[in-house]
């Protein structure tokens, strides 16, 4: 969101194993959740979706409206700005380009209101104190750090930030961080917020609890969007979860043999755990391998130990990751 309407929310050398096993692997582990059914004790979930398009109404106030707005949506106009300001903001030549260009995008939300169904749905059934907040949209300028704003009952979603990584509004943008604007990306960065929420923080400062932690928000991702491929719940592009998946055993022997599962160091969670243009082995294949690789491997972790233990989403959540660890037994795809 702007700061216009923030103001309420402030707050060495690798080897490629490139094996056709791991190729037949990534190519049935990605596409098999199309095939996925919900099951009737989810289906039966009531949940209602109404998705409220501030973005196209404020393009419309005039001097009449503006009162009505305020009230209906005064979380979005702080009151040191004055009327002039807002009816000002609505007229603005780049405003109104960004509301163009969403419209183009999302000219209306039905299959977003589709996805939240069925991710409202699954949330509920794991977690049925949950509430549908009420959803409203907006323009942000931009505003890519504040894409998803989650409160008790409110979800603010800036669609600005959705236009594509190529869209012209981005071309001074990271790569790396505009990667995440792709349309399909909305939905996923929606239920990323929830598991913030569910699971705030690590239980210990090492490598290995942040990389569980993380893993456990990506496996949890996997449940509540169960149609979702892999390289969505990750927000890899198809190339990079190759080369994740030919290259796991390098990544997995690398954190070993530099003993930095349980380091505490800083340096470890921007080389491997935090967005960035690529993990930092400070190796020649750098530059060609993915960010938050400690992301993906603390996710395999976890997916190997719920493989091997009868414990419930719920359980997942709250165990230590040291004791996820150790039972998972995790061995890397070779």
């Amino acid at each position: 969101m702007f700061v216009y309407f923030c103001d309420m929310y402030n707050t060495v050398c690798a080897k490629i194993f490139k094996s056709i096993c791991v190729i037949g692997f990534m190519i049935t582990f990605v596409s098999c959740n199309q095939d996925y059914k919900m099951p009737d004790e989810i289906a039966s979930i009531p949940v209602e979706i109404n998705i409220e398009r501030f973005d196209q109404k404020f393009i419309n106030i005039s001097q009449a409206s503006l009162l009505e707005m305020k009230e209906k949506y005064s979380f979005l106009f702080p009151t040191k700005y004055k009327d002039e300001f807002w009816l000002k903001k609505s007229k603005d030549t780049l405003h109104q380009e960004l509301v163009d260009e969403v419209n183009k995008v999302f000219p209306n939300l039905n299959e977003v209101a589709l996805e939240l169904t069925s991710f409202y749905k699954h949330l509920i059934f794991y977690y049925p104190n949950v509430k549908v907040p009420r959803i409203v949209t907006l323009i942000s300028d931009v505003d890519y750090k504040s894409n998803v704003v989650l409160r008790k009952e409110l979800l603010l979603l800036s669609l600005d930030t959705y236009l594509g990584s190529k869209h012209y509004f981005y071309e001074d943008i990271s790569k790396y961080i505009k990667d995440d604007f792709e349309p399909n990306q909305l939905v996923p960065n929606i239920a990323m917020a929830y598991a913030r929420k569910i699971i705030p923080r690590a239980d210990g400062r090492d490598l290995l609890a942040q990389m569980i932690l993380f893993g456990k928000r990506r496996y949890l991702l996997s449940k509540l969007l169960p149609k979702s491929e892999l390289l969505d719940i990750f927000g890899y592009s198809k190339n990079e979860l190759d080369w994740m998946l030919s290259n796991e055993s390098f990544i997995w022997r690398y954190f070993i043999e530099k003993e930095m599962l349980f380091s505490t160091s800083k340096d470890l969670l921007p080389r491997f755990i935090y967005p960035a243009p690529f993990s930092k082995f400070y190796l020649s294949i750098d530059q060609q391998s993915p960010d938050r690789v400690g992301q993906y491997i603390g996710y395999q972790i976890v997916l190997a130990f719920m493989e091997k233990n009868n414990v419930s989403l719920q359980q997942l959540m709250e165990m230590d990751s040291r004791s996820i660890f150790e039972t998972s037994n995790y061995k890397p795809q070779k």
